[in-house]
């Protein structure tokens, strides 16, 4: 009955250590992740291949 009581003692005085504390929790800012937009438009593609045609049209007239 000694080592019951003991038990029941120590296991009321452990769970009250880990009760915590009247401060304020310490909470961190999230963080944000912005996602850049991909530089893939179609203007990228076809002036190149609008000014080589142009260009191949020059060499083959010449």
């Amino acid at each position: 009955m000694k080592k019951l009581a003991l038990a029941a003692a120590l296991s009321v005085a452990a769970s009250t250590g880990f009760a915590g504390t009247l401060a304020e929790p310490v909470i961190e800012a999230p963080v944000i992740v912005e996602e850049t937009n991909a530089s893939s438009s179609a203007a990228a593609v076809w002036v190149p291949l609008l000014i080589l045609a142009i260009v191949a049209a020059v060499v083959i007239a010449d």
